[in-house]
């Protein structure tokens, strides 16, 4: 595995944004959100629009590094000489989101349990938790279609997104789009404890919907508990001191 630092002709913008995409894949990894080889977390290279950060294919969330990952063009093609390949099936669908959302810096695709197991269901995300309420409205649903590398498919993916930046793949899994990887950080947080809690009380008992009005409330209030530092930042530089107690070599 490539441990090098940052190469002389990398601006100071990339390295910093391939380290905090590298320390999300460990963040994943820690909390068990990882799938083998599969899945992942795309980031846009700042002031490159057209070009993004992705997992090598073949690789471990565990071992992704700052310097291993593979810097693409938005049709997926390797801009930075890696001897990875990148995984089609991810990126056809994270290219669709890239080149027609421009708020769409950062997107996280998971195969949670939860997360599958509520995309799985006909009633899709139900408003029975705290955490719940601040999805209810604002969640696409778009329906299984087969392993995404087929282009056409994105026509639908856009379409069913519409004006939302969460999505449930029914079958499939959750994807979280945001303007930074810190703000699409948290919003999986949230969905993925909003999807816990659903199939946790579906095995408990009958769960009982919060009132549409209660909802409402909820999400007009919510932006008052936030530290004025942004969407995540406190959340996920918590998560980078948790991982760095155990292996830091995600910086290299």
């Amino acid at each position: 595995m490539a441990t090098a630092a940052r190469t002389p002709n990398m601006s100071a913008q990339e390295w910093e944004a391939r380290q905090q995409l590298a320390a999300c894949y460990r963040i994943f990894d820690h909390l068990g959100w990882s799938e083998l080889i599969y899945n992942h977390i795309t980031l846009r290279v700042p002031g490159e629009n057209d070009a993004f950060l992705i997992n090598p294919f073949g690789l471990g969330y565990h071992e992704v590094t700052a310097s291993n990952l593979v810097k693409i063009d938005i049709d997926g093609h390797v801009l930075d000489g890696s001897p990875y390949p990148v995984n089609r099936a991810g990126f056809t669908q994270h290219s669709v989101f890239h080149r027609h959302l421009p708020d769409a810096h950062c997107i996280i695709h998971t195969h949670t349990t939860a997360g599958m197991a509520v995309s799985a269901c006909a009633e899709g995300l139900r408003p029975i938790s705290f955490y719940a309420a601040a999805f209810i409205g604002h969640i696409a649903y778009h329906d299984f279609e087969g392993v995404t590398i087929r282009p056409e498919e994105g026509e639908r993916l856009i379409a069913h997104l519409g004006d939302r930046r969460v999505m449930m793949l029914r079958n499939h899994g959750t994807l979280v789009m945001a303007p930074s990887l810190t703000e699409a950080f948290l919003k999986q947080w949230l969905l993925q404890r909003a999807c816990e809690i659903q199939v946790a009380a579906g095995a408990a008992g009958t769960p009982v919907d919060i009132p549409p009005e209660v909802i409402a409330v909820h999400q007009r209030d919510l932006a008052e508990v936030q530290l004025p530092v942004g969407p995540g930042v406190p959340d996920f530089q918590s998560m980078i001191r948790l991982i760095d107690r155990t292996d830091s070599s995600w910086r290299n």
